[in-house]
């Protein structure tokens, strides 16, 4: 095992325990007493869904969406993680096909937390130089997950459209561009 996979496999523990540990504390109701969880670690993503995602960035997709302002992110999924760390969750809904989505989450964390969630999904594999930050892409059940580390952003997208790693690539690219517009295109990690 190379140091890099030591570090990284030390990193995935250090990740499921820390986790485990939020998932549990977070359970508690919303209440400042001491059953109460630790507060969250991220800054508050000022932005809003349009500013992140400007209009016409999803045009190259040849459907029409609006935002859902209705939308909650599933509970224990990488946008309802964000939304408790103060961070940006959207979701849009082509206007011609309910079933087509385009889930977007945004979160500021410290260095800390990103090293343990590029660590994980490092382990995970996927990775993708393309998105010219460190980035990973995987596929299930038909529903594509891009994850791109624009320190100190974590930007994460799901959507059926996203059937291989280019499919997320102009969600990734706007983003980016809006959180780190003058980032160097050399993939960090």
């Amino acid at each position: 095992m190379t140091s890099r996979s030591r570090v990284r496999a030390i990193g995935v523990a250090l990740l499921t325990v820390s986790a485990s540990v939020a998932l549990v504390a977070c359970s508690g109701g919303g209440d400042a007493g001491p059953s109460a969880g630790p507060a969250p670690v991220g800054k508050r993503v000022a932005q809003s869904c349009g500013d992140l995602l400007p209009s016409g960035s999803l045009d190259v997709y040849a459907k029409t969406f609006t935002i859902d302002r209705d939308w909650t992110p599933t509970k224990g999924s990488p946008a309802a993680r964000i939304a408790e760390q103060r961070g940006r969750v959207c979701r849009w809904v082509a206007t011609d096909d309910a079933a087509t989505t385009i889930t977007l989450a945004v979160a500021d964390l410290p260095e800390k937390s990103l090293t343990n969630l590029k660590d994980a999904l490092y382990e995970r594999g996927g990775s993708v130089p393309t998105y010219r930050v460190e980035g990973y892409f995987s596929l299930a059940d038909g529903v594509g997950r891009a994850d791109a580390f624009a320190d100190p952003y974590w930007i994460t997208a799901t959507s059926p459209l996203f059937t291989e790693p280019g499919g997320a690539q102009p969600v990734i690219d706007a983003v980016r561009g809006v959180v780190q517009p003058g980032a160097s295109a050399t993939p960090a990690g």
